[in-house]
């Protein structure tokens, strides 16, 4: 049997909440039970004070979102640095500008950058990868954009399924897990709803088991990271994070 996987919080669900009190909220976090986060910002920090936080509270940084131009050659030795002091190796880069997304020939070139990206990343012992919206699982010129770009990137480019995301784009995501195997090394745990629009994890319509079942035997998952982010106001992004954590305990995660 499988270890339990760790299960990490992407902090943009309580970025409010991280805005008016970062630390507090770091150990509401801990105190919820999450092994670590998936930082989208950094609040003001330096690399060392974030990690010192993190240690303190027994939280492991799962990742970052980090700009598309944060892995770009002139940036990614110092981008790399960054990660290195908060203690992770995924530089997660979470949307493009629309030019480099805008047809299939943009998704083609963004794939050679990443490729080169990785080639790059590897010295510093990172790497980088792309988490999706809805709009990668919209057919452009005949075919998925998530088919284009990871078809046409090396298999250490982590491909970030955002379960919720893709469905929402009217997507099924699953399917790509196993198509890209060992692709998805940290997977975002999303809920979708058609009915229920601000469902936490576990009361929506994905199909978790499937999803688990794919990530712990073909995808090489090695982080689930929960999103909630139907609303913002400081407090109930707590709650519903909380909760979410609880399901997925129900679940045996």
């Amino acid at each position: 049997m499988m270890a339990k996987l760790p299960i990490a919080l992407q902090l943009y669900s309580v970025r409010k909440d991280c805005e008016l009190d970062l630390p507090g909220t770091l150990q509401a976090v801990a105190n919820m039970g999450y092994d670590g986060v998936e930082f989208a910002g950094y609040y003001g920090r330096t690399a060392a004070e974030l990690r010192r936080m993190l240690n303190d509270l027994g939280l492991k940084c799962a990742g970052t979102h980090t700009p598309f131009l944060s892995i770009l050659p002139d940036k990614l030795e110092e981008t790399a640095e960054f990660a290195r002091t908060l203690g992770h190796r995924f530089l997660i880069v979470p949307g493009l500008p629309q030019e480099r997304r805008n047809s299939r020939e943009a998704w083609l070139e963004t794939a050679r950058i990443f490729t080169e990206a990785s080639e790059q990343a590897k010295q510093y012992g990172m790497l980088v990868g792309y988490h999706n919206h809805a709009i990668e699982f919209q057919p452009m010129d005949g075919e998925l954009p998530w088919d284009t770009f990871f078809a046409n990137t090396p298999k250490e480019v982590v491909m970030q399924v955002d379960v919720g995301n893709a469905l929402h784009g009217g997507g099924n995501p699953v399917p790509y897990i196993a198509r890209f195997p060992g692709r998805a090394l940290t997977v975002h745990v999303k809920e979708h709803s058609d009915t229920k629009p601000e469902a936490v994890v576990g009361e929506g319509d994905v199909n978790w088991p499937e999803v688990f079942e794919l990530c712990e035997t073909v995808g090489g998952t090695e982080w689930y990271i929960v999103e909630w982010e139907k609303i913002s106001e400081p407090g109930v992004t707590l709650r519903a994070v909380d909760q979410c954590l609880k399901n997925l305990r129900a679940m045996g995660k």
